[in-house]
């Protein structure tokens, strides 16, 4: 039950399962077409059939001479088109040719967008920002981004910083995402009552298709980096999206291998027998524990600092994907589809939450690990180095969650018998173990993809569109309402009508309690 390629190694050797189960899963696999179904999503196929799209984030990191189709035509021309156009633009900002309005070099970056467009770049940014490499290339810039539509988080992106230095990437395919467009006007009056409004076209760029909307903004269409339709918000990180903001900090060549490595990971999918392939592999075996062991969450728990922001952009791919209720056909399920993920970098969780999946409820759980540290540190004097100490609790994990402890091992530890209970372990709790031999740029893209087509996997067996995220549409559209209410108590003094009891009561005692707010505000910003 170990599998190893390019300088990955799976262990799944703990997971409640025997290599007959597993051969089960195989059959599974065949019953539910799972070769098919991924053959028919490389080649551009619209198996989004509830949006009528493809779903080809495999061709943003295809090689330049590979041939992916939709609707007939080989898309990655495109692709290479914009990621040429982001090389040349990204180089012009870090080599100081493209200038701020009062002609000084931008070395600020502010992304703005929210939910796929933020969680992917956010993790790759923070697991680039120790590596060696990357990080000499990074040196005197700063990249931060700005999703949440609390000005809160305005205040904390722009805190210390000047709008003569900073360019600002607003992230909205459509360019109409309302927190995203709130906050880009927001950063706009910034820049413009800094600079001037005629600012706005040196300081501000846009990842998106609506170009209309982008000139009307006042952005330059010329400085709008596309992608298309056949991109999901979760799957765009190696987009525009994503590859934008990163190469303005690291340099289009770090981010080239970031590309390269997720895809070698599309290439082994795509072509490994299902013996040999982890993310197949991964994917069935979330199959076996969800649906026929029934544990609804796993925990993400890597063993490197750098990956401190890939639990939370797991949990969009994994639960914005598969979160759902009915079949592709539309037909309500009759078991639960989907997974709980949540994590934290090992040895923080340890001193969290390890204590329930130790001893309360099962959690099945990811470990992962790396070789050689970014970082490395040596004392003098002390037992192991840092990463050793790290990599200990790596290894002891997996083997205290499956072996336990008894009650007869603690007897003869002499423990007392009244705490016999409280120190017993159950064991036999499953967990899987993904060990990289460094956390590059190009392992960074491994995992992601591993990731993503593991997702997959899971959808493709339980027969559901991964692919869509209507969950997300109805709070939505209801909030479209309450913003109404808002301006109308706000500017006409008009009472809340037309909600149930609850929110009728809960807004009047929020408009009540903010009656100091002014009803035609001039612009203010944040200070800190």
């Amino acid at each position: 039950m170990m599998v190893e390629f390019d300088g990955i190694v799976l262990d799944y050797s703990r997971q409640q399962a025997t290599v007959d189960t597993v051969d089960k899963l195989y059959n599974l696999a065949e019953a539910a077409h799972l070769q098919e179904k991924i053959h028919r999503m490389f080649n551009g196929e619209r198996i989004n059939s509830t949006e009528n799209r493809s779903v080809l984030h495999v061709a943003l990191r295809a090689p330049r001479n590979a041939v992916i189709n939709s609707d007939g035509k080989n898309v990655v021309p495109d692709v290479w088109n914009v990621l040429d156009k982001i090389k040349e633009f990204s180089e012009r900002v870090r080599n100081g040719s493209w200038v701020g309005a009062t002609g000084k070099p931008l070395t600020n970056v502010i992304a703005i967008g929210i939910g796929g467009s933020f969680l992917g770049p956010l993790f790759v940014h923070t697991a680039l920002q120790t590596d060696p490499e990357a990080s000499r290339f990074a040196k005197g810039r700063q990249l931060q981004f700005l999703a949440n539509v609390d000005p809160i988080d305005v205040a904390k992106n722009i805190a210390g910083l000047s709008p003569e230095t900073t360019l600002v990437v607003v992230v909205s395919k459509t360019f109409t995402t309302a927190e995203t467009m709130l906050n880009a006007r927001t950063l706009r009056a910034w820049i413009s009552k800094e600079l001037g409004p005629s600012a706005v076209a040196k300081h501000m760029v846009a990842v998106s298709t609506n170009l209309t909307l982008v000139e009307k903004f006042g952005i330059d269409p010329n400085n709008a980096f596309a992608f298309w339709d056949w991109v999901g918000g979760r799957y765009s990180v190696c987009s525009a999206v994503g590859v934008l903001p990163l190469s303005l900090q690291y340099g289009f060549s770090i981010v080239e291998k970031f590309l390269k490595g997720a895809s070698s990971i599309d290439q082994h999918f795509s072509s490994a027998s299902f013996e040999k392939n982890i993310p197949v592999l991964l994917g069935l075996l979330s199959v076996w524990n969800v649906s026929f062991l029934g544990y609804p969450a796993r925990a993400i728990l890597p063993y490197s600092q750098a990956l401190e922001k890939f639990a939370p952009h797991i949990q969009q791919v994994s639960m914005e994907s598969n979160g759902k209720g009915v079949s592709i056909d539309g037909v309500p399920l009759p078991f639960e589809t989907g997974e709980i993920d949540f994590g934290e970098p090992g040895t923080n969780g340890q001193h969290s939450f390890y204590q329930l999946i130790h001893q309360g409820r099962v959690i099945p759980c990811d470990f992962i690990g790396v070789v050689k540290s970014q970082q490395p540190v040596y004392l003098e004097g002390e037992v192991v180095n840092n990463h050793d100490e790290l990599m200990s609790n790596f290894f002891a994990q997996p083997d205290a969650l499956a072996y336990g402890k008894t009650a007869e091992q603690l007897q003869k530890e002499n423990v007392q018998q009244h705490l016999i209970p409280h120190k017993t372990f159950s064991g036999n709790r499953p967990s899987l173990c993904i060990l990289l031999s460094s956390l590059d740029a190009y392992r960074i893209g491994q995992l992601l993809a591993i990731y993503e087509h593991r997702v997959a996997v899971q959808g493709f067996i339980w027969g559901i569109n991964s692919f869509d995220q209507w969950g997300v549409e109805l709070g939505k559209s209801l909030a479209t309402q309450v913003r109404k209410q808002l301006n109308a108590s706000r500017t006409k003094g008009e009472p809340v009508e037309g909600f149930n009891f609850s929110t009728t009561t809960m807004l009047t005692r929020y408009l009540e309690e903010s009656s100091d707010v002014p009803a035609n505000p001039q612009t203010l910003l944040p200070r800190i």
